[in-house]
């Protein structure tokens, strides 16, 4: 069982230290909670607002999440140079002029409190208080918080809108000037190999049978007069005569008209009249008529002897022959040319597709960017008219009426028990640290031996005066000394209350 008599003698013949203890913590904190000046809190709510014109119909080109964008603001207001222009412009503390730049930056660090909340389907809130000595420098300091944070959301917003509207249209520029090049570049091309493009490849094929089926005609045509020629010269060895003792020479355009019109008659056996070489060979038929209808007619003449008339045919026949031979030379040539443009055209055709590919990539680009254009005009004209998403006010700074803090009732009673509590603490310390023995079961739990009887010490009258005396005294001196050390600390040293500040700013809390 519990001996109450005893650990209550203890607590007695201990009291001073508790006393001590109890009273010097219980009247600082009276002395604190008296003393320590008030604190007026102001507070405002923000809200991050949507966008008044629906996305779905126009996206903003500053869209930030809204929470994200409430720590943004958070960041960037509680800078060190925002707070102290904002401390030195409104003088917010007593002795400012004596504190240092990190002293101050600390305090109103201390003193700010923001307190951000979002949920789903909650439309982000922030909260934002400051505690200051006076009602007006709270509110002060809370409206520059104001338009620092509602200046710095626009300028954001609208910077980050007039950027990329910027960007775009640099990138509009870059690629219609890349446009430029290519379709000259695709141009100059199509100009230096005009004789090897693909899409007239059917058509040059169709020159080259043409061409294939004149130079084999000329071929004939020449081993034929060739034949005609030596069949003359062996008619006129055997006989001595030639095949019509009477002739007309012919002109140049003469034979060159029944070339050609040897030649149509050949082409018609094989074409049809809509076939392009048969037209081409009326064409030159009816050019080479119109010389020859303009020539004088010819006067028949008489040729004496067999061996004129055969000298003037073989003239006739080598006329034709080399009428022929031109032909053939100028459409070998022509042959040639043209098979060297159809072997280039596949060549031809892989680097114009690849000009036309690059060109079409950059077309596609080009096409995008201006989209994009577009949109980030409509979005930088959103922001710059406030109609994007933003950060408003729904609870402005106001001048409180009454200090906040202290709860001086809760400083003195809760500091007053700490004391009491601090004391007794003290006392059960000390008795933890005492080994002496002061009762029978110490002797038995200690020693291990059993006493027959114990016998108290007994103290004379007079004893027991001089003991009441000096405790008395003590308790006195306690009561009298104590209060009164502490006051003369917080009159001649430093107030408690200041004292008790610099400790919640080293240590970051606010009472």
């Amino acid at each position: 069982m519990v001996n109450i008599r005893y650990y209550w003698s203890i607590f007695m013949r201990r009291f001073p230290y508790f006393l001590i203890v109890a009273l010097v913590i219980s009247v600082a904190s009276v002395i604190a909670a008296m003393t320590l000046p008030p604190s007026y809190v102001s507070q405002m709510k923000l809200i991050v607002e949507a966008p008044q014109i629906p996305s779905q119909l126009v996206a903003s080109t500053a869209a930030t999440p809204a929470q994200q964008q409430l720590q943004v603001v958070e960041e960037r207001l509680l800078t060190r140079a925002n707070l102290l222009d904002i401390a030195n412009r409104l003088q917010v503390f007593k002795n400012q002029n004596e504190m240092s730049p990190d002293q101050v930056e600390l305090s109103m660090r201390a003193r700010t409190s923001v307190r951000s909340s979002s949920g789903r389907g909650q439309a982000p809130l922030m909260t934002i208080s400051f505690e200051a000595p006076t009602a007006r420098t709270a509110a002060g300091v809370l409206n520059e918080y104001l338009t620092l944070i509602q200046q710095e959301d626009v300028e954001s917003r609208t910077g980050r809108a007039t950027q990329t509207l910027e960007f775009f249209e640099q990138e509009v520029a870059r690629l219609s000037e890349k446009l430029a090049e290519q379709a000259a570049r695709i141009l100059a091309f199509k100009t230096e190999n005009a004789d090897a493009l693909p899409e007239s490849l059917i058509y040059r094929l169709n020159q080259q049978t043409i061409l294939q089926d004149r130079l084999a005609q000329a071929e004939r045509n020449i081993a034929s007069l060739k034949d005609q020629k030596q069949r003359l010269i062996d008619v006129f060895r055997s006989t001595g005569q030639v095949a019509g003792v009477t002739g007309q020479a012919l002109t140049a355009e003469q034979l060159q008209l029944e070339s050609l019109r040897a030649q149509l008659n050949n082409a018609l056996a094989i074409y049809s009249e809509e076939n392009p070489q048969v037209k081409m060979l009326q064409a030159q038929i009816a050019k080479v008529e119109q010389v020859v209808s303009a020539q004088p007619s010819p006067q028949s003449t008489a040729v004496g002897t067999g061996n004129s008339l055969l000298d003037v045919q073989l003239a006739q026949l080598d006329a034709q022959v080399s009428v022929l031979e031109e032909q053939k030379t100028l459409t070998t040539g022509q042959l040639r040319d043209l098979t060297e443009t159809i072997a280039r055209a596949p060549t031809v055709a892989i680097r114009l597709e690849e000009l036309t590919l690059d060109y079409q990539n950059t077309q596609q680009q080009y096409n995008t960017a201006t989209n994009r254009l577009s949109q980030a005009s409509t979005g930088e004209r959103i922001e710059v008219m406030a109609r994007g998403q933003r950060i408003s006010i729904i609870d402005p700074p106001s001048t409180p009426n009454a200090p906040a803090k202290p709860n001086r009732v809760l400083i003195a009673g809760g500091g007053s028990i700490f004391g009491i509590m601090a004391g007794v603490g003290l006392v059960v310390l000390l008795e933890l640290l005492n080994k002496s023995i002061r009762r029978p079961e110490d002797l038995v739990s200690k020693l291990g031996i059993t006493p027959l009887a114990t016998v108290p010490y007994t103290r004379t009258r007079g004893e027991m005066i001089r003991q009441r005396g000096l405790k008395t005294l003590w308790i006195m001196m306690i009561l009298i000394g104590i209060p009164a050390a502490v006051y003369a600390v917080h009159t001649y040293y430093q107030p408690l209350d200041l004292i008790a500040d610099k400790l919640m700013d080293k240590i970051g809390v606010r009472w």
